[in-house]
């Protein structure tokens, strides 16, 4: 059955929600960048083979996997999964959060290159509001200096923002991939590369449960919706819904670890929210407007 863009668009928000508490139970880990991405990506490839050799795969639908289209995929989860830890663990969360918020602009030029989808007037507007309201919700800190640390945190959030556009992107342009085994190789060749780098005899060592939920639990489910819902809209549009964690992570911080989040941070996250909310809302109530015969 034929899905629509709105069923895209749901599913990309379902996503994104789920991915909301991520932030607080990696601060709740107490682990650090490679700890956090050896626990993570072994969770995550081992959830996403398991649930796909579940699912009874037809014989050779391995092979798209070692597709350019595959290997593209394979080499953005591993990117992705290696980066976002290593920037939150090297530089202010402002920081690498801003970077990572350009992810709607990266998915709306290579959707234009690469797939020749046009983005409209509403989704660039949408696309500026979003950013100046994370902008305003991560600068209520004056303290974040530019140095060694801040490139990093910097180039980590930017390389996370186009390997997640890539992924949407290769998606929207070839839905017949298999998803699962794609995502689960670079999660777990990820997750070596934590290993590698922490040691078997540190694994134990910080909140195991806490990482095991995000590793387990969140990021499979928001990662298989997100990823899947680029099959059925936008790239722009997926990458849009994505930014509600941005803005909502540090509200559960703030539940879980009494930070208070800043005036800034609910001004900036209240037209994130509204912005999107618009976006999202505003075509479907002028479809279902009565249109008024001419007299």
């Amino acid at each position: 059955m034929q899905r629509s863009s709105s069923y895209g668009i749901a599913l990309a928000t379902f996503g994104a929600l789920v991915l909301t508490p991520d932030a607080l139970l990696m601060r709740l880990s107490g682990m650090d960048g490679m700890h956090m991405l050896a626990w993570r990506g072994l969770c995550v490839g081992a959830v996403f083979w398991l649930c796909w050799l579940l699912s009874r795969p037809a014989p050779g639908a391995l092979r798209g996997v070692i597709r350019p289209a595959g290997l593209v995929l394979v080499a953005a989860q591993f990117l992705n999964a290696t980066l976002f830890p290593v920037g939150i663990a090297a530089a202010p969360v402002s920081v690498v959060l801003l970077s990572v918020a350009t992810v709607p602009v990266w998915a709306a030029l290579l959707s234009r290159i690469f797939l020749g989808e046009p983005t409209s007037r509403a989704t660039w507007a949408t696309i500026v509001a979003v950013l100046c309201g994370i902008g305003i919700a991560v600068s209520g800190k004056g303290d974040v200096a530019v140095n060694a640390a801040a490139v990093t945190g910097a180039l980590c959030g930017l390389g996370v923002a186009v390997t997640l556009a890539s992924t949407f992107v290769t998606l929207r342009r070839s839905p017949e991939l298999p998803l699962l085994p794609a995502l689960g190789t670079g999660a777990f060749l990820a997750g070596l590369t934590g290993l590698a780098v922490t040691g078997p005899a540190q694994m134990t060592e910080g909140n195991v449960l806490a990482i095991l939920v995000t590793g387990v639990a969140i990021l499979p489910a928001s990662f298989f919706s997100l990823s899947s819902a680029s099959r059925y809209t936008q790239a722009a549009n997926v990458s849009l819904l994505m930014l509600l964690e941005t803005v909502l992570g540090p509200l559960w911080v703030w539940l879980g670890l009494g930070e208070a989040p800043t005036p800034r941070m609910l001004a900036g996250g209240a037209i994130v929210i509204v912005s999107l909310a618009l976006y999202i809302l505003t075509p479907r109530l002028l479809r279902r407007a009565p249109r008024r015969r001419p007299a």
